[in-house]
């Protein structure tokens, strides 16, 4: 089966694309609210994009595409890293219907001539005032946004393991200071939001952001484990309390909003607490940690953002649900190739998915396969000319007259088992060509030479004489048979050479197998838990790759597993003969010669 094809096409420069449905619906972000032009975050891990290596190295070739597949999107790239198969990408959906899960766009990828058409700052309507993602080191650009609000003071600490890439550290020390400009202040008209993601490690009471100017100023701050919106005016303070302690050592979105009537508090999109107001105009600083006047908090922080504008409940928790490690508003598509490309097979799609240590397994398990199919197939061939071998010697010596020695002296005192002695399959192709005795390579051959040179030996060492009767003692008939039953015994052991490697093959390739998929699931949900996408699209690919490694040990045994049966059959059965074929031999001696 192939991935699906799609029919209508952008662009034929891009040869791939990925569809994107944002589901508004109950049992998704259940958001009744319509929205537009929402920033929403795209993320790209090895759960849910397998074509890291179809995309420019910088992720150049990306480009977003509006639900009618004509009209690009605005967006800006936070962090695109092929070789850890993460991307953090932000883009400007244009509009979402409430409690529908209808909206899609398209995420094209795989034009290696495509320039960067990445808009940081027209990713954003002309409200949003600050954008911090965290990404660049202290000292360089922070602000996304157009306006480029960027830091006068930043001694907070970068946390490259945040939510979404990197974020920054608090110590109740350090913080970040932003000046005072038109664009940061608090327009009564309009309103003022900020939204950031926040994770305490220990109950604790300080200040985690605010703007304090002349005429009053906005402040976040923890207050015996809640959290606490207020805003000070020149004749009052308002304070907006949460009832319940916010969560410790875990991710919170939390947002505070200013409209013309009140103050509000969300916590994960819902709102916790509100409060009456009539603000006044202001503007001021910044400040997020430490102010000197007033406490700092031990917290880590993401994705910071200022709006001039009471963004609606709706946009909150559009953010909420879309950024977190549980997105349920982002539901992310199959892949795509342009028409003509011929599309792609699950198999294909499976091993594209496959880590690196996953293919050091499944190598090892193609090395031992082949290592163990030219030990079948040499052993099958082996035991078809010793099979053949001892056929045509037992015609031969089931036809002899009274006298045992008959069949030696016509054909010879040549050797023609030497490959039992020499070793490997290719003595005997040798013995095969050379055509050494008429009978092949036949153990009963051997064994017959063996028993005939232990008798001639015994027979030699009577008297000479006239009266010379050939005889044989019982020790000697019983010593013969002791040679022979040697000589049956090494040649057995050479019929059953290199087998160990077979039942190993057996044994080992399953559990080597397994290893590789335990592996592979480890990294696929490390991965998953890094990224923070957690859903079927996100498993379900890394699962499938890892499940390989399995596949690819029992493809080892299960022909290993047939083969060794057969051969050890077969061998068991030349053997058999071999010990019937010493008691007639020595059966008839002992009858000649008593």
């Amino acid at each position: 089966m192939q991935a699906p094809v799609a029919r209508a096409w952008w662009n034929d420069d891009w040869q791939f694309r990925k569809e994107l449905t944002f589901d508004l619906s109950p049992s998704g972000a259940n958001i009744t609210e319509p929205l537009s032009n929402v920033p929403v975050l795209v993320r790209l891990s090895l759960g849910n994009f397998t074509y890291f290596n179809d995309v420019k190295p910088d992720g150049a070739d990306l480009r977003f595409i509006a639900g009618d597949d004509k009209t690009p999107l605005k967006f800006h790239i936070e962090k695109f890293d092929p070789v850890a198969q993460m991307a953090f990408l932000w883009v400007t959906v244009p509009r979402l219907s409430g409690g529908q899960k209808t909206d899609k766009i398209y995420l094209y990828y795989g034009n290696p001539d495509a320039e960067n058409a990445a808009d940081s700052g027209g990713s954003y309507d002309p409200a949003q005032s600050l954008v911090y993602h965290f990404g660049p080191p202290a000292g360089e650009t922070q602000d996304a946004t157009a306006y480029k609000n960027e830091p006068t003071e930043f001694t907070a600490q970068v946390n490259v393991t945040s939510l979404i890439g990197e974020g920054i550290s608090l110590d109740g020390t350090n913080r970040l200071r932003i000046a005072a400009t038109p664009t940061l202040g608090l327009d009564p008209a309009k309103g003022l939001t900020m939204m950031m993601w926040l994770r305490i490690e220990a109950a604790q009471s300080g200040t985690i952001a605010q703007m304090r100017g002349a005429a009053g100023g906005v402040k976040l701050f923890v207050d015996d484990d809640r959290l606490v919106a207020e805003l000070d005016t020149s004749t009052k303070t308002v304070r907006a309390a949460a009832s319940s302690a916010v969560p410790v050592s875990q991710w919170v979105h939390v947002a505070l909003r200013i409209d013309r009537s009140s103050l509000q508090l969300f916590q994960n999109g819902e709102q916790v607490a509100n409060a009456a107001v009539s603000p006044s105009e202001m503007d001021g600083e910044w400040i997020v940690g430490a102010d000197g006047a007033a406490a700092g908090i031990r917290v880590d922080i993401d994705e910071l953002t200022v709006a001039a504008s009471a963004r609606t409940p709706g946009y909150i928790q559009a953010a909420s649900r879309s950024q977190g490690i549980v997105a349920p508003l982002l539901v992310s598509g199959a892949d795509a190739q342009k028409d003509g490309g011929g599309g792609e097979s699950y198999f294909a799609t499976t091993l594209r998915n496959v880590t690196i240590d996953g293919w050091v397994v499944i190598v090892l398990c193609i090395l031992l396969l082949v290592a163990s199919l030219a030990i079948m197939v040499g052993k099958f061939i082996f035991l078809n000319a010793v099979v053949r071998g001892n056929s045509k010697f037992l015609d031969a010596f089931r036809k002899l007259g009274d006298d045992p020695t008959q069949l030696i002296k016509a054909t010879g005192n040549g050797d023609d088992a030497s490959a039992f002695e020499a070793g490997g399959e290719s003595e005997l192709v040798a013995a095969l060509a050379s055509r050494k005795s008429p009978f092949g390579v036949s153990t009963l051959s051997r064994l017959y030479r063996h028993g005939i040179n232990e008798t001639n030996k015994r027979l030699a060492g009577q008297a000479a004489g006239a009266a010379r009767v050939e005889s044989l003692s019982p020790q000697s008939i019983e010593a013969i048979r002791a040679t022979m039953d040697a000589s049956l015994t090494r040649m057995t052991q050479r019929l059953s050479q290199n087998m160990v490697w077979l039942t190993i093959a057996i044994a080992g390739g399953p559990f080597l197998g397994l290893l590789g998929t335990v592996i592979g699931v480890m990294i696929t949900f490390a991965a998953i838990a890094q990224a923070g996408d957690v859903n079927v699209n996100a498993i379900a690919p890394g699962t499938a790759a890892a499940l390989a490694a399995t596949v690819a040990g029992l493809g080892v045994a299960i022909p290993c597993l047939f083969g060794y049966n057969y051969l050890n059959t077969r061998i068991k059965n030349v053997v058999a003969d071999m010990r019937v074929f010493v008691d007639e031999f020595v059966t008839r001696i002992a009858e000649t010669y008593s």
